[in-house]
């Protein structure tokens, strides 16, 4: 059991480093990492590899990482945007629209990612495209930067929470494979699955805006609609990064792309599923070729050097300076999300998920107290991996337990999924964490307990009653 050791060790470490000596969080994971290599190298990895290569590999898949990016190049995105009034102009306009509304930008970002999670399942990609916007925006509404973005991340899950993601493919094809249940059995369940845990946040959001005292924009601070228009048009371009890569990755033009450019002539790997189901080779989509989560904050950062061009330096010695002032929000997040991924390779290596999938498959208790017991494991999975490798990993036989404990398997596996979603609001390794704290250049520790206090332990709640019977799906 050495890797579910090592992920208490991993958890464990950075929350000392942390809270109690009070050290910033990119050292705090540096130590967590550590901790977890000293596991390797003292047990090994599951399939007897050197404990050393292991972690050379896991820094370097982890620097490789497609979050790593675009964790950085939101920082430096949100830092020159503030060297221009482009977003000002862009907050003015939708002051003008829904600033007399207490608490207007915290529910327009909570709706956006339901939303935009139902379309793009990512949840890192959700966090980006929303964040984006929202999070400056709710600043310059005086909501707290940490707040900002536990809103904007703790929205992320809600990607896995709604059909028809990767993850739910992943989990009913091996649900399929074994005769469980067939993928078409479980739409329902989900869709009203997520509406609950929708509706859930839009509670949590009414219960912040109050708690916070956040208030209206006062009249005089609101531009008039035409006046905002007029002046600040152009700045609803910044939609435009979201919007080009999502049509060309969804929906009809994505269709048409791809049959032109042959993208689904090519198959993936076969999935294997911890339990050596081997699920069958999928095709490629145009999501698997435009990456959003790459494409969003590239797309904005040349959208935003243009619009602000004439307030961004000319020289070489003005954006020596201009990138200065963004180096320490740089080093913070990008040796935080790279020990992150790390640590989760080296798990992943330790053999983590089967270990937890043979605690799982030993589970014998009544509905209810397997419902908890499955959602906390599930939830634990969550924290070092995404989603996706979560349900390869032990979804099939989650469901299947839950199936013997009496309850049906498509709620069962809806469960399930809920609990995954989990995986953005899940410190301290969850990528939407670092996404959503760059935009907002705020300390990413931040938003920790709020992350687990308002959505982690709540959905881990919605789902046992999911589970149970008593929310309906």
């Amino acid at each position: 059991m050495a890797g579910v050791w090592a992920l208490l060790a991993f958890v464990g470490v950075i929350v000392v480093w942390n809270a109690v000596f009070k050290r910033n969080i990119g050292e705090a994971m540096i130590v967590g990492f550590l901790a977890v290599c000293g596991f390797v190298l003292v047990a090994g990895t599951e399939h007897g590899g050197s404990g050393r290569q292991a972690i050379r590999e896991a820094v370097l898949e982890s620097m490789q990482e497609e979050v790593t990016f675009a964790g950085l190049a939101f920082v430096f995105m949100s830092y020159v945007l503030t060297r221009t009034p482009v977003l000002d102009k862009l907050i003015d306009l939708l002051n003008s629209v829904l600033g007399r509304l207490r608490g207007g930008p915290v529910y327009t970002a909570t709706v956006a990612g339901g939303i935009f999670g139902a379309i793009a399942h990512v949840g890192a990609a959700v966090t980006a495209a929303v964040g984006s916007v929202t999070v400056p925006w709710m600043k310059r509404s005086g909501v707290k930067p940490e707040l900002a973005a536990t809103v904007v991340a703790g929205g992320a899950g809600m990607g896995v929470s709604f059909p028809f993601s990767a993850t739910m493919f992943i989990l009913v094809g091996g649900l399929a494979a074994q005769g469980v249940m067939q993928p078409d059995e479980i739409v329902r369940p989900l869709a009203l699955a997520g509406l609950w845990c929708l509706g859930y946040r839009l509670v949590l959001a009414y219960f912040l805006v109050r708690r916070n005292g956040i208030a209206p924009i006062a009249p005089e601070d609101r531009v008039p609609f035409g006046l905002s228009l007029r002046n600040g048009w152009t700045s609803l371009l910044l939609f435009l990064p979201i919007l080009v890569p999502l049509l060309l990755t969804r929906g009809p033009l994505a269709g048409a792309l791809g049959d032109h450019s042959g993208v689904g002539d090519v198959l993936k790997k076969p999935v294997e599923l911890a339990d050596g189901t081997l699920l069958a080779a999928q095709p490629y989509t145009m999501p698997d070729v435009i990456s959003l989560i790459t494409w969003i904050p590239v797309l904005m950062i040349a959208l935003v050097l243009f619009l602000g061009r004439r307030h961004l330096p000319r020289t070489a010695a003005g954006w020596w300076r201009t990138i200065g002032g963004a180096a320490p929000s740089f080093g913070v997040i990008g040796v935080t999300i790279v020990a992150a991924f790390s640590a989760s390779n080296l798990l992943g290596d330790l053999g983590l998920a089967s270990q937890l999938q043979t605690v799982l498959a030993g589970l014998d208790a009544p509905g209810w107290i397997m419902a908890i017991a499955i959602g906390v494991i599930i939830v634990a999975i969550a924290i070092p991996l995404t989603a996706s490798a979560t349900m390869a990993a032990v979804g099939p036989v989650a469901v299947v337990a839950l199936a013997n404990a009496g309850i049906p398997a498509p709620v069962a596996a809806a469960a399930v999924l809920i609990f995954a979603s989990t995986e953005g609001a899940s410190p301290p390794s969850g990528a939407p964490i670092y996404v959503a704290a760059g935009i907002a250049r705020v300390d990413p520790v931040k938003t920790f307990l709020p992350l687990l206090k308002y959505y982690c332990l709540p959905i881990l709640g919605m789902g046992v009653l999911i589970a149970v019977g008593a929310l309906p799906v």
